[in-house]
């Protein structure tokens, strides 16, 4: 029974104001489009992409996790506008800004220098952040349906990411586990 795993993965949330916007749209390609795996998580940017960790040896990753923030600031986020992953995948477009960009590739980097941690597939391409809306279940039908209504769509918006998160898969949605906040100014 010890030695039993769970997937988890480490993002940035939104503000709720946020959240409930991406959720609004989320709810909205379910209703419309028959797409409702993207309501499996709260919204969010992946930092870390799913991994599998031993449910008796969550304490070593939180701890790990504890130990990265205290040496990082927060970090500020743009969305602008949606953009998509051709032929199933429509999200809202996060702003590739230099912070983003060193916390996503230095969290990686201690966690596999740490436990081991390795996504293979992020290793070898580029970082594209983004917040989901409709994913895996949208049909390539209805994504040439949807995506011209939310091509041109304006949104924009900034936020200060002040916590990593770590989520948890409970068999059937993810779920936040534990916040990890990170400096409010550079130290």
């Amino acid at each position: 029974m010890n030695n039993q795993q769970s997937l988890f993965f480490i993002a940035l949330l939104p503000p709720q104001e946020i959240q409930d916007y991406a959720n609004e749209i989320k709810q909205y390609f379910a209703d419309t489009y028959n797409s409702q795996h993207a309501q499996k998580s709260p919204p969010h940017i992946t930092l870390q992409p799913p991994f599998e960790w031993q449910l008796d040896q969550v304490s070593v990753l939180k701890e790990c996790l504890k130990n990265f923030v205290e040496t990082r600031i927060s970090v500020p986020i743009r969305l602008k506008g949606f953009g998509a992953f051709i032929p199933r995948v429509i999200y809202i477009n996060v702003l590739k800004t230099p912070e983003l960009l060193a916390i996503q590739s230095e969290l990686m980097a201690y966690l596999e220098a740490s436990l081991g941690i390795v996504h293979q597939v992020s290793k070898n391409r580029p970082f594209s952040p983004h917040m989901t809306v409709a994913f895996k279940d949208l049909t390539r039908q209805n994504f040439q349906k949807s995506w011209p209504e939310f091509e041109h769509r304006e949104f924009e918006f900034e936020f200060t990411a002040a916590e990593l998160t770590l989520l948890i898969h409970d068999g059937r949605r993810w779920n936040v586990s534990e916040y990890f906040s990170l400096n409010s100014k550079q130290t």
